[in-house]
C-alpha cells in the first residue's frame, strides 16, 4: 500500500469499548496496510482485528473520532484523537476505495469498447446494404434505366450484341409502350434466352430465338408481359445494384450516373439463371387486356400443353392482331446484316 509511505509503524492511544454494555479500556491503535489492530498498552498483545475497508466513523468532523468495525453492528467501537492516526485511517480507506473503483471502470471501459466496435462491426455489414437498398427505392426512372442499359451491355458480351437493324428496332419502339408502359424498351440479342428477361428501368430482353421460332409475334408479346408480371421493378434493380457494389449505388445517388462497366460479369450469371416464370392464374386477364392470346406463349413453353393446360383453356383469344405482316417481317430481321 502506497498511501502510508511516509509511516514506518503508525500507533496511537484509543478507548476502546467490546460492546455497549462494557467500561471503556485504553488501548494502542495500530494501522497496517488494510486492518487496525488494537492491542493491549502493556504487553502489546491483540485484543482484535477490524478490517479497515469496513471501518466506518460514528461521527465525521468531530473529536475523538469514534469507529466501529461494521456498519451494521455498533455495539463494538473505539475512540482516537490523535490526528495523525484520523488522517492516515480515511487515507488507508481512500486508496482501498479507489484501488477497488478501478477495476469497475476498466470493466466498463472495456464494454464500452466492445459495444463500440461492435456496433461498427455491425453497421459495416449492415449500412452498404441499407444504402443500396435505399438507392434502388429511391431510384428515377432515367437512372433506373441507365442501369437497365448497363445490364443489357454486360449481358450482350455473353448473349451477343444487342440487334440494331433500324425497321425491326423501329417495331419494337412502336410496341413497347403499348404492351409494356410508356417508359418501357425492349431490345433483342441474337443469343438464345427461351423468352424475356426483365432489367432495371423497364427494359426488357429476348433472345433472335423466340422470333425465328414462332409463327407470330404472339408468342414473343406474351413472353415480355410474363416477364413483367413475374418481376417487380425494385427488385429487378436491387438485384442488379448489389451485383454492382456500394460506389455504384453512392455515384448514382450523388451525380446520377452508371457507367455501362458498372456490373461486370452480371449478364452471365442472370443468363445462368432459371427464366423467372409468373403465376400462370392471372395471365389470361392480363393478356387480354393487352389483346394477347394466351396459348401461343402457353405452347412455346410446353408444347405438349400438359403444364399449362389453364393457359389454353382459359385463352381470351383477341380477333385483332398485335403487328402487321410487315412489321412482324421486319422484327424478325432485325439481327439481319
Amino acid at each position: 500500500m502506497t498511501a502510508l509511505t511516509e509511516f514506518q509503524r503508525l500507533e496511537a492511544q484509543g478507548s476502546w469499548r467490546a460492546t455497549n454494555a462494557k467500561d471503556a479500556r485504553d488501548v494502542i491503535v495500530s494501522l497496517g496496510e488494510a486492518t487496525l489492530t488494537l492491542m493491549e498498552p502493556s504487553t502489546d498483545r491483540p485484543l482484535t482485528h477490524w478490517s479497515l475497508p469496513a471501518v466506518t466513523r460514528l461521527n465525521p468532523g468531530r473529536l475523538p473520532a469514534s469507529y466501529t468495525p461494521s456498519s451494521v453492528d455498533r455495539d463494538e467501537t473505539v475512540e482516537i484523537d490523535d490526528p495523525l492516526m484520523i488522517e492516515a485511517i480515511e487515507r488507508v480507506q481512500r486508496a482501498i476505495a479507489n484501488h477497488r473503483s478501478r477495476p469497475g471502470r476498466l470493466r466498463g471501459a472495456l464494454l464500452l469498447i466492445m459495444a463500440i466496435i461492435g456496433i461498427g462491426v455491425a453497421g459495416a455489414m449492415w449500412l452498404p446494404d441499407a444504402l443500396i437498398r435505399h438507392a434502388a427505392r429511391i431510384a428515377p426512372p432515367a437512372q433506373a434505366q441507365a442501369v437497365g442499359m448497363a445490364v443489357l451491355h454486360d449481358l450482350s458480351r455473353s448473349g451477343g450484341a444487342v440487334c440494331r437493324r433500324k425497321t425491326g428496332q423501329q417495331v419494337l419502339d412502336w410496341l413497347a409502350p403499348r404492351l409494356l408502359g410508356e417508359n418501357a424498351q425492349i431490345f433483342v440479342i441474337p443469343g438464345p434466352l427461351n423468352g424475356a428477361r426483365r432489367l432495371p428501368g423497364d427494359i426488357y430482353v429476348m433472345g433472335e430465338d423466340m422470333l425465328l421460332a414462332s409463327n407470330g409475334p404472339e408468342a414473343a408479346a406474351g413472353h415480355l408481359l410474363a416477364a413483367q408480371q413475374a418481376q417487380d421493378p425494385e427488385p429487378v434493380t436491387l438485384d442488379a445494384l448489389r451485383h454492382a457494389g456500394l460506389l455504384t449505388s453512392l455515384r448514382m445517388m450523388t451525380i446520377g450516373t452508371v457507367p455501362e462497366g458498372s456490373v461486370p460479369g452480371y449478364g452471365a450469371e442472370i443468363l445462368a439463371e432459371p427464366l423467372p416464370r409468373p403465376d400462370f392464374d392471372g395471365l389470361p386477364q392480363v393478356f387480354a387486356a393487352k389483346g394477347v392470346p394466351t396459348t401461343p406463349y402457353a405452347r412455346s413453353i410446353d408444347p405438349t400443353g400438359a403444364s399449362v393446360m389453364s393457359l389454353i383453356q382459359n385463352d381470351p383469344a383477341p380477333a385483332r392482331s398485335i403487328l402487321t405482316d410487315e412489321q412482324w417481317l421486319a422484327l424478325q430481321q432485325i439481327c439481319a446484316g
